[in-house]
């Protein structure tokens, strides 16, 4: 799994077992790989290559993934593995033009590491009219039916729950694609526990701006790229000539805003993971603003690996060839089974 954030390649060796009519999990092993500066540069500029540049770096960063991921198994003593289920790296995201694409060949995995494959599974459901995302609903679901709701905050935040017996799920705002970008104005990777956040002042005029965002007034399904990020959401934030702290202060606001205002007068309990979880002025907002949900941080292994644990479980439903992508959470035609098996 690599998020729209790079801050790394997330490994995660996790078995499932069905017993009762429920889905149970381990996540024995996990590490996330930081990418070089190399790596950080050409997926970070993947977007503005050519069709020939993208083709090939889609091949060789399959290629990369394959040989990191049979390197952990080596590292790990691992020897009993089915398959590799790659999420791979986003960069284009436009369902409504019918395409996403994820980089990382899923042929130069299979042949890198001689395991099955099994990657690709947003390019189906955006085929049959839905967002393509957010996928790990289905997860949720079937792995975390104790939690009303779950919460993810990578590069973005997206959050899924039950309602009238349907999975509602959507991606709600930017965070760390943002925050990151702000860290780095200030020469640090990121804003470690939001403390430069906690010293900045909320700016009304920009945290009014970023909230009258039409996005925010749409109905799900819907999903964000990071095309809408940098066309929409960046300008605001750069063109503001307050100080960076003010920014960041301004940004964890309009992010906790946005998250309760889509738990507004529901009661429950609240998974709250990935890499902003470990964000504790930007958890505190979310807390303070709550109401009746109540806000759970798990272990720090669910927090970092959550998602691709997920992606690891829909490349078991895929495997046995069951529903792994919810009509209800994408806007799709049909419930379907995303991703593309490639055998050695």
């Amino acid at each position: 799994m690599s998020g729209t954030s790079l801050d790394g390649l997330d490994i995660a060796y996790c078995k499932f077992r069905y017993e009762k009519k429920r889905w149970k999990f381990s996540i024995e092993e996990a590490t996330t790989l930081k990418y070089t500066n190399e790596w950080l540069k050409r997926l970070g500029g993947a977007h503005n290559l050519s069709a020939l540049s993208l083709l090939q770096l889609d091949n060789e960063y399959g290629t990369y993934l394959g040989n990191a991921v049979k390197q952990f198994a080596k590292d790990q003593h691992i020897y009993k593995i089915d398959f590799v289920a790659s999420h791979g790296h986003t960069i284009f995201h436009q369902p409504e033009k019918h395409f996403t694409f994820q980089l990382g060949k899923g042929t130069a995995i299979a042949s890198a590491y001689r395991l099955p494959v099994i990657n690709d599974f947003r390019s189906l459901d955006v085929a049959l009219g839905g967002q393509g995302a957010p996928l790990v609903p289905i997860g949720d679901r079937l792995l975390f039916s104790e939690y009303a709701f779950c919460l993810n905050l990578g590069g973005i935040a997206n959050i899924s729950y039950e309602h009238k017996e349907k999975r509602i799920a959507f991606d709600i705002c930017p965070v760390n694609i943002v925050l990151n970008h702000l860290a780095k104005a200030l020469n640090m990777e990121f804003d470690k526990d939001g403390k430069v956040a906690k010293r900045g002042k909320v700016d009304e005029k920009l945290l009014k701006q970023l909230n009258a965002l039409n996005y925010y007034s749409n109905s799900a399904p819907k999903s964000i790229g990071r095309e809408w990020v940098e066309e929409e959401f960046l300008p605001l934030i750069d063109n503001s000539k307050i100080s960076i702290e003010n920014k960041l202060a301004t940004v964890v606001e309009h992010i906790a805003i946005q998250i309760t205002e889509v738990c507004k007068g529901k009661k429950g309990k609240m998974l709250v993971t990935g890499g902003g979880a470990f964000n504790k002025y930007l958890i505190d907002r979310i807390k303070k603003l709550s109401g009746g949900v109540k806000v759970i941080v798990p272990d720090k292994q669910l927090v970092n690996y959550k998602e691709a644990l997920v992606f690891a479980f829909l490349g078991v439903l895929r495997w046995r060839g069951e529903v792994n992508v919810l009509k209800s959470v994408t806007g799709a035609s049909k419930n379907n089974s995303g991703g593309s098996i490639h055998s050695v």
